[in-house]
């Protein structure tokens, strides 16, 4: 923060703009996840109608966030674009809009409308931290996505099981979409819990138990590999508070283990399915195999979706791989950015002293990586590039009171 922007704060002392926008985005974050499904199965439209629904709440929350952005701010964008990872994501959103130019996609209008949904929610993320308090809009942000992701969670539970016994829907809401939602949304609680907050225990908990029974593999081995960290680098956490937190890990297994072999059984027996390792190393090859055609600059944005053909009865929406689905997407450039964006974030993560803050972040970096192994989005980063954002203002505001002299 300059002096120019300190100078703001003093002026606008009670600009802080009320926290329901922040949460409406933030629960709308989230929640989006469900709107083709509820379209569908509440209101019985098709699944087009659901992605129109989705798409004109996206436009709709970022007009009302410019509304709200008009006028003065306690920061000048000047300054919100100097934060290191900020210009990555800049530089990732260009890119990625001008390979709609070449891109491969099977509709053009839709892919122009997404790439328009993805920077909606970066701009989003920057205009509601221009206007206030970083710490108090994130807050925000993030009590909006755990609530919506509880949601989502709810309605996991109360619709009925799939064919292999996780939870979702089997053509709308897949179980590896309500898994990320859940772990995602418990490490904001986990933030919030960092900073006095404790109500957030219970939905975390809830989150948690709901990630368990989704089956999830991939975002499951990720979650409990963040979690371990935690538990090991923390020193803020209570011995006594650590072998809770296992015993209760060790509880909800136990009973849950019946599922677990129930699971392994259907998994063992599902021959070369997506869902098995056999299956992920299929789409592995294939999607290595279109990226070299076009190693510098990739097939485009939203170059997958009815453009590589089914596997078997399983059609990919990505490459379930963030590495390999950077590579076939933007080529070299892609993984080059892809590289760029998470050693910015883990740069600035560095500069933090040790501390709770720090393992919380590395904790939170260490989820993103290992579920990227196999699995990711099929338009933004595992790390989606409004959480990077407010991530990285976060993190840049921490520097910053840090380095001002007492």
């Amino acid at each position: 923060m300059n002096a120019g922007d300190r100078t703001m704060d003093a002026v606008l002392p009670d600009s802080r703009p009320v926290m329901l926008l922040p949460m409406a985005v933030g629960f709308f974050f989230s929640f989006r996840l469900l709107t083709v499904l509820l379209t569908v199965r509440l209101f019985q439209q098709d699944p087009q109608t659901g992605v129109a629904v989705g798409l004109g709440l996206n436009f709709l929350l970022l007009a009302l966030v410019l509304f709200q952005a008009l006028g003065p701010a306690p920061k000048s964008l000047a300054s919100m674009f100097r934060m290191p990872c900020f210009r990555w994501v800049l530089v990732f959103l260009g890119f990625s809009g001008c390979s709609l130019l070449w891109s491969s996609t099977a509709s053009l209008a839709a892919a122009i409308a997404y790439w328009c949904a993805m920077a909606a929610d970066v701009a989003m993320v920057l205009l509601l931290l221009r206007t206030g308090p970083v710490e108090e809009m994130s807050r925000a942000l993030m009590k909006g996505y755990i609530w919506a992701s509880c949601t989502i969670a709810l309605i996991a539970w109360i619709l009925p099981a799939q064919s292999d016994l996780r939870l979702g829907d089997e053509e709308l809401l897949g179980p590896n979409q309500i898994g990320y939602a859940c772990a995602f949304a418990i490490f904001f609680a986990q933030y919030l819990i960092r900073n006095k907050e404790r109500f957030w225990t219970i939905p975390a908990a809830f989150l948690a138990i709901t990630l368990l029974r989704s089956l999830s593999k991939t975002t499951i081995v990720a979650f409990m590999a963040g979690q371990v960290f935690f538990l090991f680098r923390d020193r803020s956490i209570s011995r006594q508070a650590k072998i809770m937190l296992i015993v209760a890990a060790v509880v909800v297994t136990a009973i849950f283990w019946s599922l677990f072999q129930s699971y392994y059984v259907v998994y063992e027996n599902a021959g070369n399915q997506a869902e098995t390792l056999t299956g992920r190393l299929g789409i592995w090859a294939y999607f290595l195999e279109q990226a070299l055609e076009k190693p510098w600059i990739g097939h485009g944005f939203h170059s997958v979706w009815k453009v590589i053909p089914p596997f078997g009865e399983f059609e990919a929406r990505h490459a379930h791989n963030e590495l390999l689905q950077q590579f076939y997407a933007y080529g070299l450039a892609g993984v080059g950015m892809l590289v760029a964006i998470y050693g910015s974030v883990f740069r600035q993560i560095r500069k933090l002293p040790i501390g709770p803050q720090k393992t919380f972040f590395l904790g939170l970096l260490l989820f993103i990586l290992i579920r990227g192994l196999a699995d990711t989005e099929a338009f933004d980063l595992s790390l989606p590039l409004w959480a990077i954002t407010m991530i990285g203002a976060i993190l840049s505001e921490s520097s910053a009171v840090r380095s001002v002299p007492v």
